[in-house]
């Protein structure tokens, strides 16, 4: 790997616009599950498949039981950035870094320093009535578990507050997809991390990339990798923190 390491520094070192796109990966080694590896959150059992309880229609039919799921498996707020988040918060921060694309919802990018960030599914951190549009933080998901009817009512009108979380069966933010879409295609350099590159429209965004390096850096092999212009099937905060900025 120490080859594929030192190509690595040689492409960011001279790169003057990188963007990183990153997946469930990044965050594992934050201690937040990934969905699809053999730990992950679609290899656990439940009453219903998770890829059913976190679709809106499911939402819908059975608030109870999807905040059930939600409060023990998608909010874990004691997790802290790994060395991958801190490494693109420095490199955003030497000014050769210049978006964060995650179809991740833990805003562990932003705790770690980033400020140009495309959450592309939303954010367990904002929470939203339906009917006024109060805004609640994540503790106050966390707390209904606790309400008559395990439900986040919203404290003005009492109506149900939802995640700000691009669920299965709901489309992405248009703006937020059309930024992650401009700043890809004005790259110079883009590393994809911890991704499968499995889930659309997310994953198609590889194909907006007209730069001069593709780096992939995921445990597993995905369908880019041939390609990519470097893949390193390690951990991504392992590779990121033998990079120097």
């Amino acid at each position: 790997m120490e080859n594929q390491i030192q190509t690595l520094q040689n492409f960011i070192d001279e790169s003057q616009n990188i963007v990183f796109f990153g997946g469930a990966g990044v965050s594992t080694e934050s201690g937040i599950p990934d969905f699809r590896s053999q730990d992950g959150l679609y290899s656990q059992k439940w009453k219903f498949p998770p890829e059913v309880i976190i679709s809106r229609s499911f939402f819908d039919a059975n608030p109870a039981e999807f905040y059930r799921f939600y409060r023990e498996k998608l909010i874990i707020k004691d997790a802290k950035p790994n060395a991958a988040h801190l490494k693109f918060a420095e490199l955003e921060a030497a000014g050769k870094l210049k978006a964060v694309i995650t179809q991740n919802i833990d805003g562990l990018h932003q705790m770690a320093g980033s400020k140009n960030v495309f959450e592309l599914h939303g954010s367990t951190l904002r929470n939203f009535c339906m009917q006024c549009g109060e805004f609640y933080d994540i503790d106050f998901i966390a707390q209904s578990e606790s309400a008559p009817d395990k439900l986040p009512r919203c404290k003005k009108c009492g109506a149900l507050v939802k995640p700000d979380v691009v669920l299965y069966e709901e489309g992405l933010d248009n703006e937020t997809l059309n930024g992650a879409i401009k700043a890809i295609a004005a790259a110079d350099t883009l590393i994809i991390g911890g991704t499968s590159l499995v889930v659309y429209p997310a994953a198609g965004l590889i194909d907006y990339f007209r730069g001069k390096h593709l780096i992939l850096i995921n445990k597993s092999a995905t369908q880019a990798d041939s390609r990519a212009d470097l893949a390193i099937h390690e951990s991504i905060g392992e590779v990121l923190s033998q990079i120097k900025v």
